[in-house]
């Protein structure tokens, strides 16, 4: 990934684009530039963040309905609720379960106190099964609205920066896949990834 970075930085230094990498190249803050190690480490985060997550929301989401017949079906014969669906997936499988933050400043949550340089783990997996927040969380309704998950984080800084593209990438995978294979079952047990950050499958024996 750091060679492929840096043949495209390369190539937007002769040509620059309007793109994302054209911009790291030139920016400057106080009059300082973006080492070629920390585009390059950028643009391997962005990769991985952009991919794993997107991957699993869609597998975990086919399964999610796979195990709902009765939403799958609605899903299918009425593509155009995809958009709504895909919020209530992203609810229902969130594909990273927590992050750690530390707190800058000494505060109170629900009669907590938490200290500055304190660690808080958020497990985003909780929030969304929250039934002070949802009805029936426990279940899909790809129909759900108003839909507040926070599986892209909850606003602010730290919001996913990527979260218009998982959208888009969502939409078009989980068509393709509905349309392209209208039979497609799961066969047998799927081996989980060994992580506690990311909810995915390493495989998931399926038939078309």
């Amino acid at each position: 990934m750091y060679a492929y970075a840096d043949a495209m930085c390369v190539e937007r230094q002769e040509n620059p684009r309007d793109d994302l990498m054209s911009v790291l190249l030139h920016a400057e803050v106080d009059g300082e530039r973006l080492t070629q190690l920390q585009v390059d480490l950028f643009f391997l985060l962005l990769q991985n963040a952009g991919s794993e997550t997107t991957r699993n929301l869609i597998t975990l989401g086919t399964v999610g309905l796979l195990e709902h017949p009765a939403q799958l079906d609605k899903l299918r014969n009425d593509l155009s609720l995809l958009p709504v669906a895909i919020e209530e997936l992203l609810r229902y499988v969130t594909p990273v379960m927590q992050f750690t933050r530390t707190a800058i400043a000494d505060t109170e949550i629900a009669g907590h106190r938490i200290a500055a340089g304190d660690h808080v783990l958020m497990v985003y997996a909780s929030a969304n099964r929250d039934e002070r927040a949802f009805d029936d969380p426990n279940h899909i309704d790809i129909t759900r609205q108003p839909n507040d998950h926070v599986a892209f984080g909850s606003g602010g800084p730290h919001f996913c920066l990527g979260a218009s593209l998982a959208r888009l990438e969502a939409r078009v995978g989980l068509r393709m896949l509905f349309e392209r294979f209208p039979d497609l079952t799961v066969k047998g047990q799927g081996v989980r990834r060994p992580t506690r950050i990311l909810r995915g499958y390493a495989s998931l024996p399926v038939a078309l």
